[in-house]
């Protein structure tokens, strides 16, 4: 199993392909395709590569699912005795992000597995005819 520790966000995520994550939003489309340059740490097949900060070569691909908003959170601010209450909600700007592959250097080392591919090439059984 390979995963990368990127960056986006100000926030550090461990990704792996085939999977999705939620991310601060990106300024892109549903369905466009991202790349991700800031690539921390990459692990594949027991291989460590550690940044210093950042690997040199190192990429991260995917592509956005879609966007939304995050469940609200209320802020609530109150002084005793003084009769001052303030409050507040936020919704945070959430993209979902689908991560492709994991790539070193230009080639691709960890992809993500197509199902539909996968079921498509299955040939139906044959009836059997008495």
């Amino acid at each position: 199993m390979s995963y990368a520790i990127i960056e986006t966000g100000g926030k550090q995520l461990k990704v792996e392909p085939g999977r999705f994550y939620d991310i601060e939003l990106l300024h892109n489309e549903p369905d466009d395709k991202v790349t991700i340059d800031a690539v921390l740490f990459v692990q594949h097949d027991g291989e460590i590569t550690v940044g210093q900060p950042l690997v040199s070569g190192a990429t991260v691909e995917g592509t956005v699912m879609r966007h939304y908003r995050g469940r609200k959170v209320l802020v609530y601010k109150m002084k005793p005795k003084k009769k001052t209450r303030k409050k507040r909600g936020h919704r945070q700007e959430i993209t979902r992000l689908m991560i492709d592959s994991i790539s070193m250097n230009g080639t691709a080392i960890a992809q993500a597995q197509n199902t539909a591919t996968n079921e498509a090439e299955e040939q139906p059984a044959e009836a059997v005819t008495e």
